[in-house]
């Protein structure tokens, strides 16, 4: 009974540490903001642990830095490792297994989802003749084009393909890779979890 509390007290620790966390980056995108006390504060309890991973170099892609998401998905993990031996009044090897399983397909699974959106996005820009020249779709497809060149280089092999295509098969693939995978990773951390060790 005791260790249960003492775990639910941890695990809203973490949760209120992530909200901690979540202000930092928001905060970011304003630059006004980042000045005073409260902020210096802020940043003196979060940055320590958000700099663990912008040390990471493949977590970083061009001007997009994926490292606040890397941190806030570790804590997540905790966070579910907590409640989980919480509720279970002990954890086993499989159900943290299938919990570090579960956060790391959730990353792929918003980066499927998101490129998927964007490629959606800017297939009706494309079908609807909006000025590709506009700021807005030149970021867009700087985000996606290695992603849609890589998938049609896989499924075409050397044969050109137009720009509609090109997005609708990176659409296809995308969507398609993120529910197969949430199926298989379902059933898979199913059967971790009931490992008895």
């Amino acid at each position: 009974m005791a260790f249960s509390i003492i775990l639910r007290v941890l695990a809203a620790a973490v949760s209120l540490y992530m909200l901690l966390i979540m202000a930092r980056i928001i905060l970011t995108w304003f630059p006004a903001a980042l000045e005073g006390k409260p902020m210096v504060l802020l940043s003196s309890a979060t940055d320590p642990y958000l700099n663990l991973f912008r040390g990471i170099s493949f977590l970083r892609s061009g001007t997009m830095d994926f490292s606040p998401i890397a941190a806030l998905a570790v804590l997540s993990v905790l966070t579910q490792i907590l409640s989980t031996a919480a509720a279970y009044g002990r954890i086993t090897l499989g159900i943290v297994l299938a919990l570090i399983l579960r956060a790391g397909w959730s990353i792929f699974a918003f980066l499927f989802g998101f490129l998927g959106l964007a490629m959606t996005a800017r297939l009706v820009a494309y079908l609807a003749r909006w000025n590709s020249l506009h700021p807005v779709w030149r970021v867009v497809d700087a985000l996606i084009n290695p992603v849609m060149f890589r998938l049609n280089r896989a499924i075409y092999r050397d044969r050109i393909v137009n720009f509609r295509q090109g997005l609708l098969t990176g659409i296809i693939i995308l969507f398609g890779l993120r529910i197969l995978g949430g199926i298989l990773v379902g059933l898979l951390a199913g059967l971790l979890i009931r490992l008895p060790f």
